[in-house]
């Protein structure tokens, strides 16, 4: 398990900068993105660790049962299995978890309704989709293929950190959140600020910018406050 105290600095570096899921992604070497994830309400940016709820074969029995015991200040990432296109909660779940369990986001691998409350509370929610439609309430009979696939990713998603924004929804997973990881992350924010300096102020191309990075080979081009920076947080290995 990792030390408790690099996945607090992960987060804050993160949170603090608002470090987008684009720049988290290029820290993980353009990987980490869960893919068809939107944002219900724009204009979010959230980051912590991940709680992981999960339900399946058209009830959300599972996921009521499993919310009373999230912590506070997670993001909820909820999964659900066999669902066949039914919304997974509504404003119910989403007033619990977000007002009163005071969790920070909810990622939905699946469909929500009640979406007219949904978009005037301005709740902070990444989904698939809506539907009017909801799952049941009732208990589903125990299912072997969906255990095998929950404890899969149950081992994914547990202490690790989800980025969430505008353009989508990041995963650090629990083996890459380290002190290289805090390196990258400062590195590739601050590589952005010195290619808008680039290009706003020298008038480089995107080209010799981006691709060639030229002030790497002339850092004497760039502000003291810049170059002072690269070489703090200049990583082992070239980007």
């Amino acid at each position: 398990m990792n030390d408790s105290s690099v996945v607090l600095e992960v987060i804050n570096i993160i949170e603090r900068n608002r470090i987008s899921t684009s720049q988290v992604s290029d820290a993980l070497n353009k990987e980490g993105v869960l893919n068809n994830f939107r944002p219900l309400v724009y204009g979010y940016h959230k980051v912590g660790l991940v709680s992981y709820v999960y339900t399946h074969s058209n009830s959300n029995y599972h996921l009521h049962q499993q919310i009373e015991n999230v912590p506070e200040g997670s993001i909820v990432y909820i999964e659900g299995f066999n669902c066949e296109g039914k919304a997974l909660f509504g404003e119910l779940v989403a007033k619990y978890l977000l007002l009163y369990k005071r969790c920070k986001a909810i990622i939905v691998g699946g469909l929500v309704r009640d979406v007219h409350s949904l978009l005037k509370e301005r709740y902070p929610i990444w989904s698939f989709g809506t539907t009017p439609i909801g799952c049941s309430n009732s208990l589903p009979e125990s299912n072997d293929y969906v255990n095998e696939q929950v404890n899969q990713s149950r081992a994914r998603f547990e202490n690790a950190i989800i980025v969430a924004d505008d353009s989508g929804v990041v995963l650090i997973e629990k083996e890459k959140i380290n002190e290289s990881l805090k390196q990258r992350l400062q590195f590739v924010e601050l590589q952005e600020d010195i290619w808008f300096y680039c290009i706003d102020t020298l008038k480089w191309s995107t080209y010799e910018t981006i691709c060639r990075k030229s002030y790497m080979n002339n850092p004497l081009v760039l502000p003291a406050n810049l170059q002072t920076k690269l070489k703090e947080v200049m990583p082992d290995e070239s980007e």
